[in-house]
């Protein structure tokens, strides 16, 4: 297949070109990624500029712009490609539970929704085996013909930071949660003017047997797949009782 490979860590990852020295074992790859960190960028597109496009000396393009953006460009004619599927990672660090809302790595994937194949954003949760992360990924890839799920679905993947051989298998999972995010941290710019950063992610509230957290700590690879369709369902009659009290 025809695979276009992006992230959210930038174009000079080592879990970018982790993964693609396995997948162009096999298909024709083409890398268009964020020419810096763009970590928690979601589902962003920038509209207030025009976007430039980088080539690298390695054939690897980069974008001044976010994960979804370099996905917009590269199937949407920006390039001289045309990718039958998205590949997003290999995060550095975990996407799971509430994690997908913020990351950049499934919004990647998520843009790709419209290709022919169901798009993957693998992530590694830590930081050392991402050659583990990229073989699951190559093995998941070559399956892709065979799965059928609704259109716009991805799939989020999620690998312990474990030899590949000490992997203790796959499964699929639905997201856990996390708790509300810890408080922002105080800071002053050099001119002397208050700033703050974002504080970090909120602790595991639900990580109980099913959940892409559970999964994890028993040394198992975590899928899940995920939705475009964020509309809750199971609310609609629930809403409809609630607007009979309009007048």
């Amino acid at each position: 297949m025809q695979l276009l490979i992006s992230n959210d860590d930038g174009v000079h990852a080592l879990g970018l070109s982790q993964l693609v020295k396995e997948l162009e074992k096999e298909h024709q790859v083409t890398v268009v990624a964020p020419d810096r960190d763009l970590s928690g960028a979601s589902n962003s597109l920038t509209l207030s500029r025009p976007i430039r496009v980088t080539a690298h000396d390695n054939g690897f393009f980069s974008v001044d712009g976010t994960p979804a953006d370099c996905v917009h460009l590269g199937i949407n004619g920006a390039l001289d490609i045309a990718p039958q599927m998205v590949v997003s990672g290999i995060n550095h660090g975990a996407n799971l539970g509430d994690d997908v809302l913020y990351s950049g790595t499934v919004a990647a994937a998520m843009e790709g929704r419209y290709l022919a194949h169901h798009c993957i954003a693998v992530s590694l949760v830590g930081k050392t085996h991402f050659l583990s992360a990229a073989k699951v990924v190559r093995q998941l890839v070559k399956m892709t013909h065979q799965l059928d799920l609704p259109p716009g679905c991805i799939i989020n993947v999620n690998v312990p930071d474990l030899p590949f051989d000490q992997i203790k298998g796959v499964k699929v999972t639905r997201l856990g949660r996390r708790q509300q995010g810890g408080g922002v941290i105080d800071a002053q710019d050099p001119r002397g003017h208050k700033c703050y950063w974002i504080g970090p992610a909120g602790k595991v509230k639900d990580a109980s047997e099913g959940t892409d957290f559970h999964a994890i700590e028993q040394g198992y690879v975590s899928v899940t797949p995920l939705s475009p369709d964020m509309a809750c369902h199971k609310s609609f009659g629930t809403v409809m009782d609630w607007l009979q009290g309009l007048s």
